[in-house]
């Protein structure tokens, strides 16, 4: 049958009506709060590419993390920025660096009412800004890296991190963070897979955040965007691995590999709107060519309706609060 039988619009009259039959919504207990932690700084240092982004201090890091616990947000993922960089990243492995003072910090600050996740990653560590060890030939060393990986792992987890998030896409990162952690007696501490993470032109303005020294690009390493079943294997090998969690990121422009993910998964599946996400969203608004919260909302409605189970975003705790006042 058809019109005027069907009406579709009838479930659209009011908002009441949309409401009741939304087949998607957002929770604030989905949202993940990315936040930067950078060493040596007495007063938090704004993003200029992510405007209401900024590194945080010890003490606006745990306020933040206290605003998220109060909003009912469900995790905050830590990015350390250190004072001093290596060809190796030896920082990370430092238990009192600024990226394990910070997990013990906000540990410390919220116990268990805040998910903790921290990256396991050499990029902000290394004074070449790859994420790992480079070769003689400057190609980055896949098992050398894993290497200093578990050890990481193992830090973060003594730390006191709830979830290790390895966003390196080196081969066989998980299964070595697993045993490390296994061999470590952290047999409760999850790993959230960046399981298909995509070289982006889109990570600009993280660039920035972490003060990043990379040259060139991370092509090697990370996936190619016209890849799409590749994106399959990686999440089939990262599940074989261990995985607790796997990510697909970015999210906005990769909704069809999140969709695809999200069909096979046995596990739950993340997603990160990314730097360059927001920052676009937040120059388009600033320029009043958009309506910032309603498209702030729609676009991380959108991942969540492409199949995320959470979403990193940095309007995490901004967007918490709006879905507090509805």
């Amino acid at each position: 049958m058809s019109f005027p039988t069907h009406r579709p619009r009838r479930l659209r009259t009011t908002p009441a009506m949309r409401r009741l039959t939304a087949e998607h919504r957002l929770s604030a207990s989905e949202l993940i709060l990315p936040a930067f932690i950078r060493e040596g700084l007495t007063e938090p240092n704004p993003i200029a590419s992510m405007p209401g982004v900024q590194q945080h201090t010890t003490d606006t890091l745990k306020r933040a993390a206290s605003e998220a616990v109060a909003l009912g947000v469900g995790g905050i993922m830590l990015f350390g920025i250190p004072a001093v960089r290596d060809a190796a990243g030896t920082a990370s492995l430092d238990p009192d660096g600024v990226l394990n003072k910070a997990i013990r910090d906000v540990r410390a600050e919220v116990g268990d009412e805040l998910v903790i996740m921290s990256d396991v990653c050499l990029d902000e560590f290394t004074d070449h800004g790859h994420c790992g060890v480079l070769a003689a030939d400057g190609y980055v060393d896949n098992d050398a890296t894993l290497e200093i990986y578990g050890r990481m792992a193992v830090a973060q987890a003594e730390a006191g991190a709830h979830v290790l998030g390895p966003s390196g896409m080196m081969d066989g990162q998980i299964g070595v963070i697993r045993q490390a952690l296994e061999d470590a007696g952290h047999t409760n501490t999850a790993v959230v897979a960046y399981a298909a993470k995509y070289a982006s032109a889109f990570y600009g303005p993280f660039r920035e955040a972490v003060d990043s020294q990379l040259k060139g690009d991370r092509r090697t390493y990370q996936m190619d965007a016209a890849n799409r079943r590749e994106a399959i294997l990686e999440v089939e090998l990262d599940l074989a691995e261990g995985a607790d969690m796997v990510m697909v990121k970015p999210a906005m422009s990769y909704l069809d590999i999140l969709a695809d993910v999200a069909a096979m998964s046995s596990v739950p599946v993340a997603a990160y709107q990314i730097s360059g996400e927001y920052s676009m969203i937040e120059a388009a608004a600033a320029n009043g060519w958009i309506d910032r919260r309603a498209a702030i909302t729609e676009s991380v409605l959108g991942i969540k309706r492409a199949g995320a189970n959470m979403v990193l975003t940095y309007w995490a705790n901004e967007l918490a609060g709006w879905l507090k006042e509805s």
